[in-house]
């Protein structure tokens, strides 16, 4: 599992920092980081552009939902089969924004043993492809001259956990008042938007601050990124449906 893990997301991280730096040599390793970030983002872009046309129809259909709530608000059972049925048929997946953020996970744990497990400043050339060569200067650590990648950074910390509550509010439904006789699905939903929305943001600024500045430099450009997208895809929904 390690060696896998090594081979599909280590690796090509830190050969894709590394190219930028020697590519770029006048690029800090703090902004060899926001550049990077921003590159996986746009690789990852159709996966987080499905989530977000998704958040945005099933808001259009909540009177569709409600009225399938209300129609077998006395048979639980029947409710969730047809509201799962109306998923399916207008092939949505109402837990897709959840992917987009767990998946950055083997991206941190990537960046952990970048810079705090000694793969940076010094270049471990046998981790490097054919293509990508030990950079000719020394590898700034610092980001804008003071801020050290590898220790840890609480003014990063704190913007990276800012950053993610307003990019998890922005981007998932209205938390809406728990009805009565909720169903276990409902319940299960409210709960992960609620972990989502307050918990998610502080486990962030934990984790940021535990690891090292580059963390929460990752984390925050990431969810800026994700925040300027969401708007931009807005927009094109809107302009579409203006047509």
């Amino acid at each position: 599992m390690i060696a896998f893990f090594k081979l599909v997301v280590y690796t090509p991280l830190y050969n894709g920092l590394i190219f930028l730096i020697g590519a770029l040599p006048w690029l800090d390793i703090g902004m060899a980081v926001i550049l990077f970030t921003c590159l996986v983002k746009l690789i990852l872009f159709p996966l987080s552009q499905k989530a977000t046309v998704t958040q945005i129809k099933m808001k259009q259909y909540e009177p569709e939902l409600k009225a399938i709530k209300e129609k077998y608000k006395n048979d639980k059972q029947a409710q969730a089969r047809e509201t799962l049925k109306f998923y399916k048929d207008k092939n949505l997946n109402p837990f897709s924004s959840f992917l987009t953020i767990f998946i950055q996970i083997p991206i941190i744990f990537s960046l952990y043993y970048i810079f705090y497990g000694g793969g940076l400043p010094a270049v471990d050339s046998s981790l490097l492809y054919s293509f990508v060569k030990v950079p000719a200067i020394a590898i700034n650590m610092h980001f804008l001259g003071f801020l050290d990648m590898a220790a840890k950074s609480l003014p990063l910390a704190v913007l990276a956990g800012l950053t993610q509550y307003f990019q998890v509010v922005y981007s998932m439904p209205k938390l809406a008042p728990r009805e009565e006789n909720a169903s276990m699905s409902e319940d299960l939903a409210r709960s992960m938007n609620m972990q989502m929305r307050y918990f998610m943001p502080i486990l962030v600024t934990f984790i940021a601050y535990g690891i090292s500045g580059a963390i929460a430099l990752y984390w925050t450009t990431s969810n800026l990124f994700s925040i300027g997208q969401e708007l931009y895809i807005r927009k094109r929904i809107a302009q579409n449906e203006a047509k």
